[in-house]
């Protein structure tokens, strides 16, 4: 399974729901709340390609994207198999 990162802030609803579909799945990752901390939101816009909005979710070294497109690759059928990679 890839190893899957994704960087929130706290009462971000994109956050939470982006949260409960990976632990839904069982989905083992590595949370950073990077909402308060500038060095941890600078290492997620360099890493995004300088998307700055929470979340931001990486399945290894392939960026998915905020909540909105991991969902449409879930609706897609494609998820699982980014995931599993």
């Amino acid at each position: 399974m890839a190893q899957v990162t994704i960087y929130t802030r706290q009462f971000c609803p994109y956050c939470t729901r982006a949260l409960k579909l990976l632990k839904d799945k069982g989905v083992e990752m590595t949370h950073i709340d990077a909402g308060m901390d500038a060095q941890k939101k600078a290492e997620m816009v360099q890493r995004a390609g300088g998307a700055r909005t929470f979340p931001q979710i990486f399945a290894g070294d392939i960026h998915i994207g905020g909540c909105d497109e991991m969902m449409a690759l879930e609706r897609a059928g494609k998820l699982d198999a980014l995931l599993s990679a």
